[in-house]
């Protein structure tokens, strides 16, 4: 049983399990698709990872802490 407050499995897994289908769906279009749709199917599975990792990486920052807080 899980704790109160604590989150699922599936909410945990979810989305690293989807961006790591869509990742291996966008290289094995690459690999396998020569010009055409499977370029755009592969570059769209690649690109929509590498976006989400941009932004939680770099754009989406945690608010600052006043040292009132603190």
């Amino acid at each position: 049983m899980n704790a109160p407050g604590s989150l699922s499995k599936a909410a945990i897994w979810g989305w690293p399990i989807a961006l790591g289908v869509l990742t291996c769906v966008g290289l094995v279009a690459a690999l396998f698709s020569d010009g055409g749709l499977g370029d755009q199917i592969a570059g769209a599975c690649l690109w929509v990872p590498a976006l989400i990792g941009i932004w939680h990486g770099w754009l989406r920052r945690a608010p600052a802490v006043s040292a009132a807080q603190e």
